[in-house]
Formats: C-alpha cells, sequence, structure tokens
C-alpha cells in the first residue's frame, strides 16, 4: 500500500483541481442556501443530503486550514496564506506541508 506521503503527482494535481472546484461550489450552495432560505431550499430530501455533505466537507477543509495555519509557520510558510490555500485543496496541502518537514528532517 503506498503511502500517502509518497502519491504521484499527477494524481495529487487532479486532487487540487477537483478539490478547489468543489470546495468553491459547496461554498456557492451554501450562499444559495443562506440566501434563499432554509426552509425553502431543503424541501427537497435528496437536496437535503447534498446541503449536509457540502457543510462536512466545508466544515472538514476549514478545520484542515486551521490547522496548516497553526503549523505553516514553523514551517516557513505564510499562515493565512497557506491555511486558505489548505482550506481549498484539503489534505493534499497538509500532507504538502508535512512532507516539507520530513525532506527537511532527513538533511
Amino acid at each position: 500500500m503506498p503511502s500517502l506521503l509518497n502519491l504521484d503527482s499527477n494524481f495529487t494535481s487532479l486532487i487540487k483541481i477537483l478539490s478547489i472546484g468543489l470546495i468553491s461550489s459547496a461554498l456557492g450552495l451554501e450562499l444559495w442556501n443562506l440566501h434563499a432560505g432554509e426552509l425553502q431550499m431543503l424541501s427537497s430530501q435528496g437536496f437535503k443530503w447534498m446541503v449536509y455533505l457540502e457543510r462536512f466537507a466545508l466544515i472538514s477543509h476549514g478545520l484542515e486550514g486551521v490547522i496548516a495555519a497553526i503549523y505553516g509557520p514553523s514551517k516557513g510558510q505564510p499562515p493565512l496564506r497557506y491555511g486558505i490555500y489548505t482550506f481549498f485543496v484539503g489534505t493534499v496541502g497538509l500532507v504538502e506541508l508535512f512532507k516539507a518537514q520530513e525532506i527537511e528532517g532527513a538533511n
């Protein structure tokens, strides 16, 4: 089983592109949901689960962004910029952050 730190660069690029698109869509869906009103939007059962799924994704990516912002300065990364980057690309951003630490530790 390959390590998460040794993923193919083409695969990570694909994950980043998809993640940016999906998180941007989730933000748009949440803004639309806030604007249109909770009761009106959640009338469809399928749409209700989509909203819950996008909220889970936004919360988990938000936590990853906070972790990246906290640990970023110790790895030489600007905290706000790297936190926002990790919010949009997700776990790949954290893997890159800690992979840089592993490479530095080996030198």
